[in-house]
């Protein structure tokens, strides 16, 4: 007979107590009643019965606390492995609000655990945040072990990858992603914001690409540090997708930072976002174009919006053509100018050499699965990907969701709480 889950929890004892100064009911306080609010892990408050799950703090009238299960998602798809306990998170009994989980740096490429709501029980529910107009925050106190991979959401990147990984996997399923905060991706250690419109991929590429970078980044501390310096490296993750101003943004510690990647076209997996913005501008351009594709998808473009110019610069100049940098807000271009017959400046070329990551232009709204079995689950830790690698480790000691964009200030006062 299988023994109750919470026989096995076990505690990181710190000699002496904590030595740390927080305030955990006070901070508990803080986020409990930020508006918007939709639900807050602190992994203190459990089920009182049964098996003593983690569930949230939610707002008053909700009667939904969504507890977390434990799973091996490799074991679920791949039929390997071991079955995943909260034997698998062992506790800190510290941290801004009391307590932290431990993500560890696992050796068996077959055991991936991670904590979980089904999407059975979520679907439909204010923590199923998705379609048009909507906005949303995550919020995610942790010390960055390694990695720059998933922290919190609802993420499932799909096991349909044909890859070496997949060879032998028992479950395939597409993509169900709607939003996650991640610790960096492509900038490991920021705070990595992603939305996704339709689940799937983007700009024809197998990821989906739409996300942001804080301009900080987090350092590495080792999850074994002394009690003194895992006090002190605490960092305040967090992401927003604002509808109104079609932008996702990461923050880390409660600011954003302005982050822009040089010559997307060189880049791995943002060529892909170069090649998106410029099959728009060729498709708006008269006549068939040098490297136009005529069947590259419409849904797929990527088109920020050129208003104003916030930074011009001429590049060189003579009598008939002029090449001018120009900066919007969220996009760099050079742009070549000739004279026509009248002797005015026309562009009859232009290069995107520069993408703004933080914040991200996203002008879309979040993927809504049509049932709840197109739909993922959310999860903490880790999320469910073709790839296995191990991703994020180190201590998480508090996830909160909110069903708004917070502010710049709600945000610093949210990250204040780390210290």
């Amino acid at each position: 007979m299988q023994r109750p889950l919470f026989l096995f929890i076990f505690t990181l004892v710190i000699p002496g107590g904590t030595v740390s100064a927080f305030d955990p009911p006070a901070n508990r306080d803080v986020v409990r009643n930020t508006p918007g609010l939709v639900a807050f892990w602190d992994f203190t408050q459990r089920e009182s019965t049964g098996q003593e799950r983690f569930i949230a703090h939610v707002p008053a009238g909700s009667t939904n606390v969504y507890p977390l299960d434990a799973a091996n998602y490799v074991r679920d798809y791949w039929g390997e492995g071991r079955q995943a306990t909260y034997a698998d998170f062992p506790l800190l009994n510290d941290g801004p609000f009391g307590q932290a989980i431990r993500i560890r740096q696992e050796s068996d490429p077959n055991f991936r655990p991670f904590l979980f709501i089904p999407r059975s029980r979520l679907h439909d529910t204010p923590l199923d945040i998705k379609g048009e107009g909507k906005s949303v925050t995550v919020v995610v106190w942790a010390i960055r072990e390694s990695g720059n991979h998933a922290l919190a959401g609802i993420w499932h990147e799909g096991t349909d990858l044909k890859q070496s990984s997949t060879a032998s996997i028992k479950k395939v399923e597409r993509g169900q992603r709607q939003y996650a905060l991640f610790a960096g991706l492509n900038k490991a250690g920021s705070a990595c914001g992603h939305v996704s419109e339709n689940g799937a991929s983007s700009f024809l590429n197998k990821y989906a690409l739409h996300k942001c970078n804080s301009l900080g980044q987090s350092p590495a501390v080792s999850a074994d540090s002394p009690p003194e310096k895992l006090a002190a490296s605490w960092q305040c993750f967090a992401m927003t997708f604002d509808d109104e101003k079609n932008e996702i943004t990461g923050w880390l510690n409660g600011e954003s930072g302005e982050r822009w990647l040089k010559n997307p076209k060189s880049n791995n997996l943002l060529s892909y976002a170069h090649n998106a913005y410029m099959q728009a501008h060729y498709a708006r351009t008269p006549g068939m174009q040098d490297g136009e594709d005529s069947d590259f998808p419409e849904a797929q473009y990527y088109s920020p919006p050129e208003g104003e110019v916030s930074e011009t610069e001429v590049l060189r100049e003579d009598e008939n053509q002029r090449v001018e940098r120009r900066r919007y807000r969220y996009t760099e271009v050079v742009v070549t100018l000739e004279k026509d017959e009248n002797g005015e400046w026309v562009e009859t070329d232009r290069n995107l050499v520069g993408l703004r990551l933080n914040p991200w232009w996203y002008p879309h709204g979040i993927y809504s699965p049509p049932d709840a079995e197109q739909g993922g689950p959310f999860t903490i830790g880790r999320v469910i990907h073709s790839s296995r690698s191990v991703g994020f480790t180190g201590w998480i000691g508090g996830v909160s969701l909110f069903d708004r964009a917070l502010s710049e200030a709600e945000l610093k006062e949210l990250a204040d709480l780390r210290n």
